[in-house]
């Protein structure tokens, strides 16, 4: 993660990475009004996180895409995965031309990650199994010597599956403190409220006693995401996580805190009203940072 020297300098990063924040999510609510399908609500609630992983935590590039010690990213939660390929996109693994083609006849841009395509690890969206990759892909690091990460990002309601609980019990099995587990609280799930189809809380405790280093951030807020990730001790033995709390379709008014846009797309009258109000952030930001 890179450094700063100053508050003027922080004040400028953290400025450029929200702008990067609101261009993504842009980006997204255009794939999903041209696929006419997305899940756009979990797309848009860990927007900022992705944001903050692909353009100041993690050290991945084009150049190091095959390098055995770069960091790696495995979006567990994958049926939400929009904002990573527009990440992806806009870092240069893919091209402007092959985003567009996202959830078209033939594209390799499916509804879930495909690891035919540049900077996708793994095949994720069978929800549980990204954890339990991150765990695989953490131990092969630390025998190895590698001083590189693995950071997985998973959804709320993907905490009840079972195999996300035997991988959690493996990290701490295994001190690996090289293994960054990130929960996009949202809160909402397919069919509605977490607490009310599969109760989570208390969930930090829960991590903790499987052997987690916890920090819980505003997910919607890059300088408490950033913050969050600057608290953890990496010199401990345990493995980390960070509960991102978040909104779900941030961003975007008629979408957020609404189950109805778990999955859906904007028609073109919602897309134009999304696209005013996300341009009204981004020239709030430029006003006041």
């Amino acid at each position: 993660m890179n450094g700063w020297t100053a508050d003027s300098e922080k004040e400028k990063r953290i400025r450029e990475l929200k702008l990067k924040a609101v261009a993504l999510r842009k980006r997204v609510v255009t794939l999903a009004h041209d696929a006419g399908s997305a899940h756009i609500g979990g797309a848009l609630s860990c927007t900022d996180m992705i944001t903050a992983l692909f353009y100041e935590i993690m050290n991945v590039s084009t150049e190091t895409v095959d390098d055995p010690d770069r960091d790696i990213f495995i979006m567990s939660k994958g049926h939400t995965h929009e904002p990573y390929l527009c990440a992806l996109s806009d870092r240069g693994f893919i091209t402007e031309e092959t985003l567009r083609s996202f959830r078209t006849f033939r594209s390799d841009l499916l509804g879930h990650p495909n690891c035919r395509v540049a900077g996708v690890e793994i095949n994720s969206g069978a929800l549980g199994h990204g954890l339990s990759v991150g765990v695989g892909a953490a131990i092969a690091k630390k025998r190895d010597g590698m001083g590189s990460r693995v950071y997985v990002l998973m959804g709320d309601g993907e905490l009840a599956e079972g195999s996300v609980w035997e991988a959690a019990m493996s990290a701490g099995n295994y001190k690996l403190n090289n293994l960054v587990a990130i929960i996009d609280r949202n809160r909402l799930q397919l069919s509605g409220a977490t607490e009310e189809i599969m109760k989570l809380e208390p969930l930090e405790q829960k991590w903790v006693s499987f052997g987690f280093e916890t920090v819980q951030v505003d997910g919607n807020d890059m300088e408490s995401i950033l913050g969050g990730y600057r608290r953890i001790d990496w010199e401990s033995d345990r493995p980390k996580l960070i509960i991102s709390n978040t909104t779900k379709g941030k961003g975007v008014s008629f979408m957020e805190n609404t189950v109805a846009w778990h999955a859906g797309a904007p028609d073109d009258e919602q897309y134009e009203l999304a696209m005013e109000e996300l341009e009204a952030e981004r020239r709030r930001i430029i006003d006041n940072g």
